[in-house]
């Protein structure tokens, strides 16, 4: 049976409702200036981990933490909107990332073997897996492609960092 976790959305709100406050006249640019980019992995949750509150940051989540069209895009929208964007980006990876974990060509045959009839569908989907399985390289990698990139800023700070999910401390890559 599938999941059905939409079942209970509405109740697991409540709580966030009892405590909602103000919330909702927050504006839509971040109080700290501040865009992170991080990996989907449920074991990472920037706000908890460096203790960001509704409000503080621009929040961009996918598979790795990787520097995508799609975050330029994200980027784009987040330093140019309002009278003042966001000034800083974070980007965050963490160890024992499940990019590490496969190829695009595996994970392309694996997709292909349960469901043939995606083939055409995935055959030009590059992955972004850590090829390296160097996860502070590839924090120096995407810093280092936003910091060459025309579409963000000049003056914007740029750091990498590394979120060890064993002990829960994080640590300035670059």
């Amino acid at each position: 049976m599938p999941a059905q976790n939409y079942l209970e959305f509405q109740k697991m709100n409540e709580p966030y409702l009892a405590e909602f406050g103000d919330i909702g006249k927050i504006g839509i640019m971040p109080k700290r200036d501040l865009l992170i980019i991080t990996c989907m992995d449920t074991r990472f949750i920037s706000e908890a981990v460096i203790g960001l509150k509704e409000g503080d940051a621009h929040i961009i989540r996918n598979a790795g933490g990787v520097v995508t069209d799609d975050v330029f895009r994200t980027i784009l929208i987040s330093q140019r909107l309002g009278q003042k964007g966001t000034r800083e980006i974070a980007v965050f990876h963490h160890t024992g990332c499940g990019m590490t974990l496969f190829t695009t060509d595996k994970l392309r045959n694996k997709i292909v073997t349960e469901a043939p009839h995606m083939h055409e569908h995935i055959k030009d989907i590059d992955f972004l897996e850590f090829k390296d399985a160097d996860i502070e390289e590839s924090i120096r990698k995407d810093v280092k492609i936003l910091k060459d990139s025309p579409l963000v800023l000049p003056e914007t700070v740029i750091t990498g960092w590394l979120y060890e999910t064993d002990t829960g401390k994080i640590r300035q890559v670059v």
